[in-house]
């Protein structure tokens, strides 16, 4: 069970690494801010 847990946590941080590398952070933040404009009614 732990071996089980501890590769889950390191993939999970491998593809949160390569989601960093490939600049997707950036554009989940940006969907993120559009959809909280749009709810606000500023957008």
């Amino acid at each position: 069970m732990r071996k089980i847990t501890i590769s889950i946590f390191a993939a999970a941080i491998l593809l949160m690494g390569i989601g960093v590398w490939r600049n997707e952070a950036a554009v989940v933040l940006s969907k993120g801010i559009n959809i909280c404009l749009e709810c606000v009614g500023i957008g």
